[in-house]
């Protein structure tokens, strides 16, 4: 979750392939990476009793408890073959839990009675016979940041949030500072392991891969943007950057910057008036969508535009670039000031370091370590930068005086570059010619303010996107939704007033393949939350 802006601006202003790896196109996994106890074994439970089952029957987002009837910690691929089995064979719901950043309660809803922790699946490492790099989809993005750079002194274009789990947020894209210089998380995905139901109720482990003549590829195009808890349990992830040669792990994936400089700078919301707010926040967007394409020189720019409830006290703009490229101290003033141009409120500058990049990914204007929060999010895409309407509302529902949190609002950061260079249809992820990421979040503390919290965000969002039905539908100004920010609200056509259901929304006209891939793949629908991929003849059936 690409968060850490908020912390920032709150703060301102108040596996090894050795077992698994064969050298055949989406060959069956065999049921260990590893060594390890056999596929019978799915080790031992966590139950209601267990010391550890208050922590583990939570994931990051406080709002959601579950109460299954186990949780198991997996640490090989054929202890989740078993323990799937298991939840088959009993009649148990399963859910699966990486990293435990979800907004809604996918893992930890009412229904759920077994979940699989992939926490211990955290190895990284170099699979010479796949000459890619593997991680197990337990790995935390601070984890596979460290591990991939200090070895091997390559970077994936992740998130920028060191908590979240590689395992969902790749398989729903995965986006971050990177991106713009190098696409997308699974721009890089070579092959998936994953461990799937069949129709006969038999679970096993397969590997498929982005090569062409692999007959199980259908799999791999489905996690490159289709979502979690789709098709089955991610188990590892090969990474390879397209047109990489050789077996060398330094060649495998993108050498990041070597060096950054880092800003962080605020405008005062007392001095801002909606004039100059909504020239602050079009001049922000138009900058980006004027840089949009891929090599432009500005393409290592990564920010943050944090806008907040005015009770924090300022607008926030964190900043990243390369000091490899040109004078960096010169093209970041000319960034701010073509940010801040006509505003007439001039910024502050609150920080200006220079990181070597490892450092950079800990930098607190990005990296977030949300913990004790409860949290609801929305998210939208967009192509083109702000129009009068949206900042309007957004100023208007910011100042609001019968509401006071500075944990709610909408960060707002660039997408686009080397993103916008992959074909809609060639990932599940369909989203490949915006300009700017939104993410509209509220956190807090009280569980006796969750309706208040939910309700602002909530008349936010829906303002901001009124002409269109309360949601961002794809047209000319805006492109969709983000499913790594699930929103339920999406498919409550009291709330999404569009004729656009919360599918096309999500995934456009990928929709009804990935559907094809969940009748294939999980023809039981064993994998299945409120926001899932449907059975084609389950559409607005069960859930």
């Amino acid at each position: 979750m690409n968060s850490t802006t908020r912390r920032r601006f709150l703060g301102t202003t108040a596996l090894v392939g050795a077992a698994s790896a064969t050298g055949v196109a989406g060959a069956t996994a065999s049921s260990a990476q590893g060594r390890g106890p056999a596929a019978t074994d799915a080790g031992p439970p966590v139950v209601p009793g267990s010391v550890q089952y208050e922590d583990l029957s939570r994931g990051v987002n406080r709002r959601w408890a579950g109460t299954p009837d186990w949780i198991r910690v997996p640490r090989t691929t054929g202890q989740v073959v078993a323990a799937v089995q298991k939840a088959v064979d009993s009649g148990r719901r399963i859910a699966v839990r990486s990293g435990g950043h979800c907004f809604e309660d996918f893992v930890s809803g009412p229904g759920v009675r077994a979940v699989i922790d992939l926490s211990a699946l955290d190895s990284v490492e170099h699979d010479t016979r796949r000459r890619a790099l593997a991680v197990g989809a337990g790995a935390r993005l601070g984890q596979v940041n460290e591990q991939l750079f200090k070895r091997w002194g390559v970077a994936l274009p992740a998130g920028a949030c060191p908590t979240v789990g590689i395992g969902g947020h790749t398989s729903g894209g995965g986006y971050g500072p990177l991106n713009r210089l190098h696409g997308l998380t699974v721009d890089h995905l070579l092959a998936v392991e994953v461990v799937v139901v069949d129709s006969s109720g038999r679970a096993r482990a397969v590997i498929a891969t982005r090569d062409k003549n692999d007959p199980r590829r259908d799999l791999w195009w489905a996690h490159t943007g289709g979502g979690g808890g789709n098709f089955g349990v991610v188990t590892r992830y090969w990474f390879r950057s397209p047109g990489a040669a050789g077996a060398d792990a330094g060649r495998l994936l993108p050498v990041p910057p070597k060096e950054l400089l880092v800003s962080s700078v605020v405008w005062p919301w007392d001095a801002l008036d909606e004039s100059s707010f909504s020239r602050l926040l079009r001049n922000y967007g138009a900058w980006h969508v004027a840089h949009n394409g891929a090599g432009d020189p500005e393409s290592d720019l990564y920010s943050h535009l944090a806008v907040f409830h005015r009770s924090g006290g300022a607008v926030a703009l964190n900043v990243q670039l390369s000091t490899q490229r040109g004078n960096p101290e010169r093209r970041l003033e000319r960034f701010l000031a073509e940010v801040g141009r006509g505003v007439g409120v001039a910024p502050k500058t609150v920080e200006r370091s220079r990181f070597p990049w490892l450092l950079s990914t800990q930098w607190a204007g990005f990296a977030d370590r949300p913990t004790g929060k409860r949290i609801k999010g929305k998210s939208a895409y967009h192509r083109r930068t702000f129009d009068a309407p949206q900042t309007a509302a957004l100023y208007r529902h910011l100042t609001r005086t019968d509401y006071a949190h500075p944990g709610s609002g909408v960060l707002i950061a660039p997408y686009g570059g080397q993103v916008n260079t992959v074909a809609a249809d060639a990932t599940a992820l369909v989203h490949r010619d915006s300009a700017l990421m939104l993410m509209y979040i509220s956190e807090w503390t009280d569980p006796a303010e969750d309706e208040r919290h939910i309700a602002f965000l909530r008349d936010l969002y829906e303002d901001v996107y009124a002409p269109t039905g309360g949601v961002p539908v794809p047209d000319a100004s805006t492109g969709g939704a983000y499913i790594n920010y699930p929103d339920t609200d999406l498919r409550d056509t009291s709330r999404n007033r569009s004729r656009t259901g919360w599918q096309e929304l999500y995934y456009g006209g990928n929709y009804p393949r990935l559907q094809q891939v969940k009748k294939r793949w999980d023809p039981r629908d064993v994998f299945r939350h409120a926001l899932s991929v449907e059975l084609p003849a389950l559409r607005g059936g069960r859930r």
